[in-house]
């Protein structure tokens, strides 16, 4: 009986072995790589949001906004530091969990003390599941209106035009619903009426 590590069986291994590596870890990649940068390079270089030629952000992941000046994002499940792309993933928390009631409750509570009124618009209280969305429902923007437009010393309806000016629809027309990005909007109220305030 021949040893299964002769020549004959360990040469072709070997072979394939390469030139798999070659193929699919430099050619292919390096080709992807270029078709996406010479056709998509704003979206293959991360879709980052450049103010005054300096990079604030990115289209696709969220940043913790906290004060009652600015539109609050989704809240993040990323641990200690909010919108961390590195611990992206849901809390894991099932719907019975006395921890992720108490988590929604408390949310709802700083909403309607920062001058909200009325039911809270569910994505404002639940993270997504990557806790990075970037986005917040047309209703969660209208949800802050008031109290963004008080802080801004802005006319409430100025504000509302600002929500309907970035609003995106469905991709494509299809997929998905409307849709508001927080740093896009934070970024045209801070244009519109600047407030020195952290975030």
């Amino acid at each position: 009986m021949k040893s299964i590590t002769n020549k004959s069986t360990l040469r072709p291994a070997l072979t394939l072995f390469i030139l798999l590596g070659v193929v699919l870890g430099g050619i292919y990649p390096a080709i992807v790589t270029g078709v996406a940068q010479a056709v998509f390079p704003k979206q293959a270089n991360g879709s980052v949001i450049e103010r005054r030629g300096q990079a604030v952000g990115s289209e696709l992941i969220g940043q913790n906004f906290t004060s009652p000046a600015y539109f609050w994002g989704r809240p993040s499940a990323t641990g200690t530091f909010p919108n961390n792309g590195m611990a992206s993933g849901g809390s894991n928390l099932g719907p019975t969990n006395p921890a992720l009631k108490q988590a929604l409750e408390d949310r709802a509570k700083a909403l309607q003390e920062a001058g909200g009124q009325g039911p809270v618009p569910i994505d404002l209280i639940t993270a997504s599941g990557s806790g990075l969305d970037p986005h917040i429902s047309p209703a969660a923007a209208e949800y802050q209106v008031r109290r963004v437009a008080r802080e801004r010393g802005l006319d409430v309806e100025r504000v509302r035009a600002l929500v309907r000016d970035n609003t995106e629809g469905p991709q494509w027309g299809l997929f998905g619903e409307d849709r508001v990005n927080v740093l896009r909007l934070n970024l045209v109220l801070d244009e519109v009426a600047p407030v020195v305030v952290a975030k």
